[in-house]
């Protein structure tokens, strides 16, 4: 079973970046996501700086994926949808119809389908399949059990990819909260989320963590994690999904190949992971339950 790392879904400045996959090269990962998914006002790396990370990561034996935003709001966006389906050296992760639309107008087979897309039955998911889709990308809300299903009655074969690791991405709007939160309008946010590396925890008045406020996008406040669960998606999926965070990714990333390769069982790289990990762990959704849950079976 492979490896994936997801797109960096925060604001940090450009030498963090760079410096950050520089260490993912030298990782036991072996799919890189690169790009802004989040919000075009990122850029302290443009596409050019993505693509030339690739170019780096590919060199060093990875499979480089650029991945595209997942709110398209303006022309802007939409001319930076159109360079990055246009080239043609790395594939492209979907994660907006827009992309899926120029990919198959483009004649390309070769896409993923991002985990946005939002895809929860076999007919949709046969529909990207026929526009050229390789591989998808299942939407974390889905539990095992329902992606089985799925699985058994697809029409065509496809590579899965499953959300193992990371703060939950739970939805994308228009308006910026983590401006909101400094009384900022979002068109003069003064670029706030820049540094924060997990995101703004938002808690309740009893002061429990809710949810993470990462500009456009909100997510969960405790890290979900399939660390524990590994042998019930074997054969449910050929790739793993990790998703960055401000330190230890790479901790992350070796408990897993750790554990995929019999060097540490599953319950022992959950617990030594938690030292890894900038909040408390969750599960509940792989086992249709509340997401928040960490469900351990019995």
């Amino acid at each position: 079973m492979k490896l994936s790392l997801g797109p960096l879904l925060y604001y940090w400045p450009r030498q963090s970046v760079l410096d950050f996959y520089a260490e993912i090269a030298d990782s036991p990962v072996d799919i890189v996501h690169l790009g802004e998914t989040v919000c075009s006002r990122r850029h302290e790396l443009r596409l050019d700086d993505w693509i030339e990370v690739a170019a780096v990561l590919a060199d060093a034996g990875k499979e480089a994926v650029l991945s595209s935003q997942s709110l398209i709001e303006s022309e802007s966006d939409l001319k930076t949808l159109r360079r990055v389906v246009g080239q043609q050296r790395f594939r492209v992760e979907a994660n907006d119809m827009a992309a899926v639309r120029l990919l198959a107008e483009a004649g390309r087979r070769d896409w993923i389908a991002g985990p946005t897309l939002n895809v929860f039955n076999p007919h949709t998911l046969g529909l990207l399949v026929e526009a050229g889709a390789s591989r998808w990308v299942v939407a974390p809300e889905m539990s095992g059990a329902a992606l089985a299903e799925v699985r058994s009655t697809l029409p065509a074969p496809i590579e899965t990819e499953i959300f193992a690791y990371g703060r939950l991405p739970l939805a994308h709007s228009a308006r910026c909260f983590t401006a909101r939160h400094y009384n900022l309008q979002k068109d003069g946010c003064e670029f706030r989320c820049l540094g924060i590396a997990d995101g703004l925890v938002l808690r309740t008045r009893e002061g429990e963590p809710f949810l993470t406020l990462n500009g456009v996008q909100t997510q969960s406040a405790k890290v979900h994690t399939l660390l524990g669960d590994l042998p019930a998606l074997a054969g449910r999926a050929e790739v793993l999904r990790i998703s960055p965070q401000g330190a230890h990714t790479r901790g992350i990333i070796e408990h897993f190949r750790a554990t995929l390769d019999g060097r540490q069982t599953p319950a022992e790289a959950l617990a030594a992971s938690s030292a890894h990990m900038p909040a408390a762990p969750c599960n509940g959704f792989w086992h249709g339950r509340p997401g928040v849950e960490q469900f351990v079976p019995a």
